[in-house]
């Protein structure tokens, strides 16, 4: 593994410093035979990183966020020795869950914002933090154990949570989720993008046209700024401001020849 001819294919410096993190993890892995892992990453991030492993090969790995269909996941890498199931008894040496308890006078007041701008007051970076369960008594943070303790010390020094309990639980014991989704249905003249997400963010051609070069617009979890890329049946759509969409299926087609797509969103 040539870790500078890898690099060479990033313009980005953010993105060579995020394979470069990565890249180092796995020889880390091997050198030491035990597991290491990434920071959280968002949707982006790990796409760009799950095609490295794949041009280079590398499979003993797992993609992990703390339950089924996370936003933010980690990559976990193990030896070639182990199997997945080793690495799934490893779960809470790598991640926890800091749950808040509202007081009874908070219930219900508090939304996701609420709890991640907490932790971002108390100076910590956002790759540490994964997905924030909110629900009506409070919230489920999954965190990297690394942070663990820092939060039972200081959570309960800001304002919004001097009145909650603080309780560390394993990853197995987070609060139950619940992920809705939405299913609507859009007609549209073809697949280009302009025109999926002219009719998802429910505004006109030249309006989506903008939203997408003002990159607000990620196909698959990269940022597409061409209008005319044409997309598939289970291409996941986030425009930023209306939220994310997966396209499930094609139902058929009106008189006009226009296409039925059958569309769910997450709530």
């Amino acid at each position: 593994m040539d870790k500078q001819e890898i690099l060479k294919n990033y313009k980005k410096e953010e993105d060579r410093l995020l394979v470069s993190k990565m890249l180092d993890k796995i020889v880390l892995c091997a050198k030491r035979n035990k597991i290491q892992n990434t920071d959280f990453l968002d949707e982006r991030q790990k796409s760009v990183l799950e095609k490295v492993l794949h041009r280079i090969g590398i499979e003993n790995y797992i993609i992990f966020g703390g339950f089924d269909e996370t936003e933010r996941n980690t990559i976990i890498f193990y030896p070639e020795k182990w199997n997945k199931e080793i690495v799934e008894k490893n779960y809470d040496s790598i991640m926890q869950v800091i749950g808040i308890v509202l007081p009874s006078e908070l219930k219900g007041k508090y939304i996701h914002r609420d709890y991640l701008g907490g932790l971002m007051k108390l100076g910590l970076k956002r790759e540490k933090i994964g997905d924030i369960v909110v629900w009506e008594e409070g919230a489920d943070i999954i965190v990297l154990k690394e942070i663990v303790p820092f939060l039972e010390q200081h959570l309960s020094t800001l304002t919004r949570f001097q009145k909650a309990g603080i309780i560390v639980k394993l990853i197995s014991n987070i609060h139950p989720v619940n992920i809705q989704k939405e299913k609507i249905e859009i007609t549209v003249s073809s697949m280009r993008l302009d025109n999926i997400v002219s009719e998802l963010a429910k505004t006109s051609r030249t309006k989506a046209e903008e939203i997408i070069r003002q990159e607000r617009v990620v196909v698959n979890y990269e940022t597409v700024t061409k209008d005319s890329k044409i997309l598939k049946i289970g291409d996941k759509i986030t425009i930023r401001g209306k939220g994310k969409f997966e396209i499930k299926e094609m139902i058929g087609n009106t008189k006009k020849g226009r296409t039925i797509l059958n569309i769910e969103k997450y709530t």
